[in-house]
């Protein structure tokens, strides 16, 4: 997975969330809230799709606890 979530990349969640301080790049908490925002969308295998690149703002404010 790229480090900045750049346009194209496609992410696969994983099964549950770690519960880490900051959520990691594969939280599926992260990624449907990149995908509510439209950052992101969803396949229909699971996966998500990075539609444009996230900002270092957005990217913090979805990995808040």
């Amino acid at each position: 997975m790229s480090k900045k979530l750049e346009p194209g990349a496609v992410v696969k969640p994983k099964k549950t969330c770690c519960k880490s301080g900051p959520r990691c790049k594969r939280c599926p908490t992260m990624l449907k809230r990149l995908e509510k925002r439209g950052y992101a969308e969803r396949r229909t295998d699971g996966k998500y799709v990075i539609l444009e690149l996230v900002p270092k703002a957005e990217r913090k404010a979805a990995r808040a606890r």
